[in-house]
């Protein structure tokens, strides 16, 4: 009924981070710049705020397909209040147990793939440094 709204919820904090991390590294490259190994280093490396913007892309799609759906379903409704279930007690008990596991748990596995394309992201990055040094 409304388990999208924890992914988009994830996604909006997680939009704020992306945001605050990359005026931080911009900051960090301009004091870094000239340093012959913080540039290698720097062209080796994928920023993490870009890594938190694939997260943001991983939740803001999922939570756009799964609104897509339940507008198809008649489950979101262009009057107030928005939610078919949020105009009934009992739904919307049901919609809030709904986004607390339903949701919760969509948003929770989004996060642990991308904890993991991080993971491989790093181990990419970590081959690319030293075959950079090696040189």
């Amino acid at each position: 009924m409304a388990c999208f709204m924890v992914p988009a919820a994830e996604a909006v904090i997680t939009t704020i981070a992306a945001k605050s991390m990359e005026s931080k590294e911009r900051a960090c490259e301009s004091h870094a710049s000239g340093n012959e190994n913080a540039d290698l280093e720097m062209n080796a490396r994928v920023p993490f705020s870009k890594k938190v913007k694939w997260l943001n892309n991983l939740l803001w799609g999922g939570s756009a397909l799964l609104a897509f759906e339940h507008v198809w379903h008649g489950e979101i409704i262009p009057s107030f209040p928005f939610l078919s279930a949020a105009s009934d007690p009992a739904a919307a008990a049901e919609m809030l147990h709904e986004m607390g596991t339903v949701g919760v748990t969509m948003a929770a596995l989004i996060t642990i793939v991308w904890g993991g394309m991080v993971a491989v992201s790093s181990v990419i990055e970590k081959r690319a440094l030293s075959a950079q040094t090696d040189k």
